[in-house]
């Protein structure tokens, strides 16, 4: 099993491989970090060092020589000249003090005085050279970098990712030759960056003369992700390689119906990608020993407490439930998340405490995928205030699973198939994305009658077809008993 990251923190690939160890197979989970090993119910996981000098880009081994011709080249030299006009000033320093204790009279004085200025002004040249080096770092957005991209696309295809972004072969570098030693019967890659690691791989076996099976898992529509900032090359890149390697797959999975229906048509699939939600499992088969939420906030069992459980990011809509709290009264709000202490989320505390509320916001870390649902059930309300973007639209994320195992009442931005499910299922409030007011409103209905929204997890089979148990039996019993 493939996955592009360091496993912590992605439940659908932990809980994949340790139900398919749990299942029979003997699973070996592959993952991006420094190396180590560890158990994973009967599931090896192994993370894998992937250095990433392609990632860099050739142009920043060469000179500037239109955006900064007077700067040093990218060398390493730069730093090396600032630290020795730095250690000749400090040498100055040192002499004209031991002149001063001497007294020294006649031209030394003099001397001493035309070398510092001499190192001044050395200094400011050195200085405006570095300066020149890393001004306005080279970026891939400008109508040249367009043209580029274009001309790439339309003399090499679906193969144009090789130039447009030649740090994908990174992950080939360092994960394929670990792949070939394990000589796998199946493989199973997740997403489109390892999609490509497994279809060259079991090419490679099949050459061999093995048998090898490649499932790929895609969790979000490639052409739907948010276009990177300043990098016009990106997202036509990541399409391409998708596009290239999509035909090896033996099997197809994915994360909801509408996914997989935009699969089956952008990659011409003769069979529609089977469905496997990313469901936790249920509340009674959830860790015992997890902690509280409401506890970790220190808030007593009558005071509202609101969660957002998941990533942080702009796009996720945080920033909503912020600025919500001053109209909010005594409601208290808990983001659980991927990196609490980073700039986006350090700046949601920092409006907090602009706002006068910064007591009642509450950051905390993720914990461990078994300890989700139970960590989550003793606040009131689960909020998904996600932005509009095309993969938001199409799929059920993690989250909204969670809550509802978690027993919570949801309040959920009008992206279209949450808040489909949600006014179908009765579970909670829908509002319009990034509309103050209107979140505002939604949360006061859900807490003044939050037991008119729990109700709705009684239907009979509702949170049962919402369990990983259910999905991985989808998985085990028409994906890979098929291949094997």
């Amino acid at each position: 099993m493939l996955v592009d990251n360091g496993v912590h923190g992605d439940s659908r690939v932990q809980k994949t491989a340790a139900s398919a160890a749990a299942a029979g197979w003997d699973v070996v989970l592959l993952g991006r970090g420094a190396a180590q090993t560890w158990q994973l119910g009967d599931a090896q996981v192994r993370l894998v060092p992937t250095p990433s000098p392609l990632a860099k880009g050739s142009h920043t081994a060469r000179r500037r020589w239109l955006r900064g011709p007077l700067g040093y080249p990218p060398s390493g030299i730069a730093p090396i000249r600032a630290q020795k006009v730095k250690a000749w000033q400090a040498d100055l320093r040192t002499r004209r003090a031991e002149a001063t204790l001497a007294k020294a009279g006649g031209l030394r004085p003099r001397l001493l005085a035309a070398e510092s200025a001499l190192a001044k002004v050395t200094s400011r040249w050195v200085s405006f050279r570095y300066w020149q080096l890393n001004r306005k770092p080279r970026t891939f957005h400008g109508p040249w970098d367009r043209t580029v991209t274009r001309m790439w696309q339309a003399t090499m295809g679906d193969r144009a990712w090789r130039r447009l972004a030649p740090h994908l072969w990174d992950f080939e570098l360092a994960f394929g030759p670990e792949i070939d030693k394990l000589k796998p019967d199946l493989i199973h890659a997740n997403d489109f960056r390892m999609l490509g690691v497994g279809a060259r791989a079991a090419l490679r076996a099949r050459a061999a003369g093995r048998d090898v099976k490649l499932v790929w898992d895609a969790h979000e529509f490639v052409p739907g992700i948010r276009p990177l900032p300043q990098n016009a090359r990106w997202n036509p890149a990541i399409q391409a390689h998708e596009r290239e390697y999509a035909p090896y797959a033996d099997a197809v999975v994915t994360v909801s119906d509408n996914l997989a229906e935009l699969l089956r048509k952008e990659h011409g699939l003769a069979v529609t990608p089977t469905v496997v939600l990313n469901a936790p499992a249920g509340l009674s088969a959830a860790a015992a020993d997890a902690p509280d939420l409401r506890a970790a906030c220190g808030l007593g069992p009558g005071v509202p407490l609101v969660v957002y459980s998941g990533a942080a990011a702009v796009q996720r809509g945080l920033d909503i439930m912020v600025e919500a709290l001053p109209t909010l009264g005594d409601v208290h709000v808990a983001f659980v998340v991927n990196a609490p202490t980073e700039a986006y989320v350090s700046g949601l505390v920092a409006r907090a405490e602009k706002l006068g509320v910064a007591d009642r916001l509450h950051v905390l870390p993720y914990v461990p995928h078994d300890q989700v649902v139970r960590f989550l059930s003793s606040a009131d309300v689960g909020i998904i205030p996600i932005h509009h973007w095309p993969n938001h639209e199409i799929a059920l994320i993690t989250k909204f699973f969670e809550y509802a195992h978690a027993r919570l009442p949801m309040v959920v931005s009008d992206v279209r198939t949450m808040a489909e499910t949600v006014l179908a299922t009765g579970n909670g409030e829908v509002f319009r994305a990034e509309d103050l007011d209107d979140f505002v409103r939604a949360v006061r209905a859900v807490l003044a009658d939050p037991a008119r929204y729990q109700v709705a997890y009684d239907k009979p089979d509702l949170l049962e077809t919402w369990t990983w148990e259910r999905q991985f039996a989808i998985l085990d019993e028409t994906v890979y008993a098929r291949l094997a």
